[in-house]
């Protein structure tokens, strides 16, 4: 893995976007996100397209360095194709052509195809608190904190599906938030605030990425996140970080009725980021032993039913 694969990896998630012709705002914050992790400028203009679509899938496949950056290529992509919806015919074109092209066995990516179709349309309203049980407030910060360590947690699992229920759990996190100030919510209000803060599924595939090839360095490319906590991957603190924050700025966000603009809400992002970096050395042990315990199928399976 080089610079170069970023790139790639980039270009071939921007042509994903551009299959069907058009570009959604979700894939618009997925490509932006992308690019962001993975260091390199955001081809999401109307001025990259025509780049994209010069180097071609076969030329940009066949450059990519190994088996781990084609692999991951190819689930960045379908995740672009997912994140508005399940892929659409020429969607599905356009990845079984990459598949082709990446000369990727279907064995190496049904799981992952699986997986995400079933995550996709996991319940959110599932066997969650009633509407306006906002008793203690307490409890509920004590719920954000337990959350935000869980996905710490899943980011050291040796499984590379853990990133996978991530995203997942961040988003119940906030329908659990939002209900407990007697708020209705659908899926698409929950994705579109964790859209601002450019939180979704090529985000976490990307980030997953970017710690495998670039280890140690990727604390600094993901925010320098580590503070005082030590033995911790970058990826625990990055993810711990952003779910805290996501969970805290939901909470003021439903707590002043939704009227917070998405420059407010960025710059409370930053502030529980910051948060959760100092409070990070004090929890990394439970994160650790958390991660010693928990089952990744058994937190795919709940999620899935909507039990978790």
């Amino acid at each position: 893995m080089n610079a170069d694969d970023a790139s790639r990896i980039t270009q071939i998630a921007l042509m994903a976007a551009m299959a069907d012709g058009q570009i959604s705002a979700e894939e618009q914050r997925e490509l932006a996100s992308v690019a962001n992790r993975l260091g390199v400028p955001a081809a999401t203009t109307a001025i990259d397209q025509p780049v994209a679509a010069r180097q071609g899938i076969g030329i940009l496949a066949a450059s990519l360095s190994d088996a781990e950056a084609r692999r991951t290529a190819y689930e960045v992509a379908l995740a672009v194709c997912t994140v508005d919806g399940a892929p659409n015919p020429a969607e599905q074109a356009f990845l079984s052509a990459l598949h082709g092209a990446l000369g990727l066995a279907p064995a190496a990516t049904h799981e992952f195809e699986d997986q995400l179709r079933a995550l996709s349309a996991a319940p959110l309203g599932a066997s969650l608190p009633a509407p306006g049980a906002v008793s203690d407030d307490a409890s509920l910060d004590q719920r954000i904190l337990q959350q935000a360590m869980l996905t710490g947690a899943l980011e050291l699992l040796p499984d590379r599906l853990a990133n996978l229920a991530i995203l997942p759990l961040q988003l119940r996190l906030v329908y659990e938030v939002g209900q407990r100030y007697g708020q209705q919510l659908d899926a698409n209000q929950v994705k579109d605030l964790a859209g601002t803060f450019g939180l979704g599924a090529a985000a976490q595939m990307v980030e997953g990425l970017v710690r495998k090839v670039l280890g140690g360095v990727a604390s600094n490319l993901l925010g320098g996140l580590l503070g005082g906590a030590t033995g911790l991957a970058a990826g625990t603190a990055v993810t711990f970080a952003a779910t805290y924050a996501l969970g805290h700025v939901a909470k003021q966000y439903y707590a002043q009725g939704r009227k917070l603009s998405a420059e407010d809400l960025r710059s409370l992002f930053g502030r529980f980021q910051d948060e959760a970096k100092s409070l990070l050395p004090q929890v990394q042990g439970q994160i650790q032993s958390l991660a010693q315990q928990v089952r990744l199928p058994d937190v795919l399976a709940q999620i899935r039913s909507g039990k978790f």
